[in-house]
Order: structure tokens, then sequence, then C-alpha cells
């Protein structure tokens, strides 16, 4: 049997320590609800019906998957809503933390060590690499992840039913490499990266970037936007000293191969609206609330 069509017909099992995917399904429809409709001011009784639980089934299950209550989610949501009328530019979810809904002290992250590929491993599409791949349940939907003997070299996500999409669009990218199923070898990465009980410098997450020395300068600058932050992005290009190439930063945050490890949701547009995301924008709605949940546990 083809590779491709072994993985669409085994069945995803969930990462250690993560929410089932079905999960995520639900609390990304309570999350897009609350995002598009707060001036509503929507009550837990009708969010519950909107994804077809008992108000006390959606308390537990959101509060379990993101850290705070859906309340408490909505609060946040409308308050960065009215200072982003009252203060033109404030990034997306930056408010939320100005006004005490965490501090920097409390804030966790990814510890990361990164390296990058030379520009004649870039510009070989992979020649000489072996990569191994494997799909695995994580909050966010289904995530693959994709590794070299260096590291971590991708990360993507899809629903159920998009894991060739996704395997084709990751694959594409460096279309030279070797690449061989291999979820044994994967399964420790998406343990790690899902799991912030193990985000701590002490066990750092090994992150391979292979790309243009441009796009790896966006790359390094996203990694140092901090977790429940965002920034523009004409702030990044600035910060990489370019400060009219903000649509080629647009580009290259665009290309990220290795997403939410390499916080590609945490850039927004001018005055931190929301703007598409490689792996659709419900999806990113969901990682900026999940890390805001995070921030505030």
């Amino acid at each position: 049997m083809h590779a491709q069509q072994a993985i669409l017909e085994r069945d995803v099992t969930p990462a250690p320590g993560t929410p089932h995917a079905t999960d995520y399904e639900i609390v990304r429809k309570v999350i897009e609800t609350i995002s598009l409709d707060f001036r509503h001011q929507p009550s837990l009784d009708e969010l519950a019906e909107t994804a077809g639980l008992t108000a006390t089934a959606l308390q537990k299950l959101f509060t379990r998957w993101a850290g705070l209550s859906p309340k408490a989610f909505l609060q946040a949501v409308t308050l960065d809503h009215a200072r982003r009328l009252l203060d033109q530019g404030m990034p997306l979810l930056e408010t939320s933390l100005e006004v005490g809904m965490s501090g920097p002290g409390r804030l966790h992250d990814l510890f990361v060590t990164h390296e990058a590929m030379s520009p004649g491993d870039y510009k070989s599409r992979g020649a000489g690499l072996v990569m191994r791949h494997g799909f695995h349940a994580c909050p966010f939907g289904i995530a693959l992840v994709m590794t070299t003997d260096r590291g971590l070299a991708g990360l993507a996500f899809c629903d159920p039913g998009g894991e060739r999409a996704a395997l084709e669009d990751m694959t594409g990218r460096w279309p030279n490499a070797s690449h061989v199923e291999d979820t044994a070898a994967t399964a420790p990465y998406a343990a790690r990266i899902f799991d912030p009980g193990r985000w701590r410098d002490e066990e750092p997450l090994r992150v391979v970037l292979i790309g243009t020395d441009f796009q790896v300068r966006v790359w390094e600058a996203l990694l140092r936007i901090p977790l429940g932050r965002a920034k523009p992005y004409s702030t990044i290009a600035a910060e990489i000293g370019a400060p009219k190439a903000s649509r080629a930063v647009g580009a290259a945050i665009g290309a990220n191969p290795v997403s939410f490890v390499v916080p590609c949701h945490r850039a927004v547009g001018k005055n931190g609206a929301l703007t598409g995301y490689h792996w659709g924008l419900t999806r990113k709605r969901a990682m900026l609330g999940w890390e805001a949940g995070q921030a505030v546990a």
C-alpha cells in the first residue's frame, strides 16, 4: 500500500497529555463564536447550545482545554477589542495583558534552540536529507510533525481528511529529500511541543530552520515574540532592519515550515487585526486563545 494512503486509513492516536482531537473541534467553534459575536456577550447557555453540549459540560471542557472559562475568555476578547478602539495600533492580546490579565513574570513559553541550514542546503531542496514524518492528535486538530537528524524541521496542521494535502504541502517544500513515515520517531516531539509542563530551558527543543537568509531572519524574530503577545508585520520588519519590507515579511511568515513552535500565529496586521493563516484563521484564533489560557494559568 502506498505510504500516504496508509496514513489516511490509520487512526491518529492522541499524544500523551493532549485533549482528543474532537475537543479542539468543539472549542474552536466556541472561540470563533466568541471572537465574532463578542459584542452580543453570549451567555454560557448560548455558547453551550452552539457547541451541542450542556452548560456544565462546556464549562469543564473549555476550562480544561484553555486554562480559563468561556466567560473569562469572553472578557479577555472584549477588553482587547475595547482597548483597540481607544488605542489604535495596540497589538492583539497585549491589551489584555496590560489591563491585568497576566504579567510578564507569569508567562511561560517554548524554550527553543535553533540552527539554520546553510544556503547551499536550502538551494539543494533537501537533497541528502532524510526527513521523518508522522501525524499526531493535538489541541489544534491533527499535527504533522517532520524531523531530521538535527531536530524538528516541520510542523503543520490539518483536520481529519486533510492529511494527504498537508503532507503534500510540506514534502513539496523539500522535493529532493528522502521522506519516511516514522510515527515512533516523531511522537516524542509531538508530546514535547504540546505539553506546557515541558516548556522549560533545561529541556530545550531543537529546531532546524530551512529557508533563505531573509526567511530565517524573519522566523528568528517570531521566536522572540513572547507567549500571549502578538506583533504587527510592520514591527517585525523594523526589528530585522527592513522597515519597508512588510509585504516580504508577510510572505516569509506564510512560508514558515515550523508552525506554532516558530509562532507565525502571533503575527498580526495593522492595528492588531487578525489576518490570513496558512493552516486556517480559526486555528490561529484557537492558538492565541489557548496561549492566553496558558499565560494566566
